[in-house]
């Protein structure tokens, strides 16, 4: 990965074969920061997206395999104790640019993805809520 401070964000550029959920939530640690949001495109093969379905407090997920667009990356920054959680959303495009969207679980970078990351000047928490099943953010 390549990074460059620019004013009140991070440019990442993120390098073939890096795993996207890995470089983001590496530098976010190196980098210490507290929260943040990002938005970002590019390009990835051997991606997982899922849905949650709240009835059966799960993840349905599906691996979509060769090179896609990413259309748009959207996510957050949080904390759960010591580990950094970086919720992210992914819109994927396929050759005919038909789109698939989702809860982002995995994807490795095929040719680069670019993502502008605006870091918080609070430290935000997730915690795990029983009415869904999911960590969400204190505030």
């Amino acid at each position: 990965m390549k990074w460059r401070r620019n004013g009140g964000y991070y440019q990442l550029r993120l390098m073939r074969g890096e795993d996207v959920l890995e470089e983001i939530t590496g530098f976010v640690k190196s980098r210490r920061l507290k929260s943040g949001v990002l938005i970002g495109l590019g390009a990835a093969s051997d991606i997982e997206l899922g849905y949650y379905d709240l009835h059966r407090r799960q993840y349905r997920k599906r691996r979509f395999r060769g090179e896609h667009e990413i259309a748009a990356l959207v996510g957050n920054i949080a904390w759960d104790g010591r580990e950094p959680i970086c919720h992210i959303h992914a819109v994927i495009s396929d050759r005919n640019c038909l789109a698939s969207a989702g809860h982002l679980f995995g994807a490795t970078v095929a040719a680069t993805c670019e993502i502008s990351l605006i870091p918080g000047r609070a430290k935000l928490i997730r915690c795990l809520e029983p009415d869904t099943g999911l960590k969400l953010l204190q505030l």
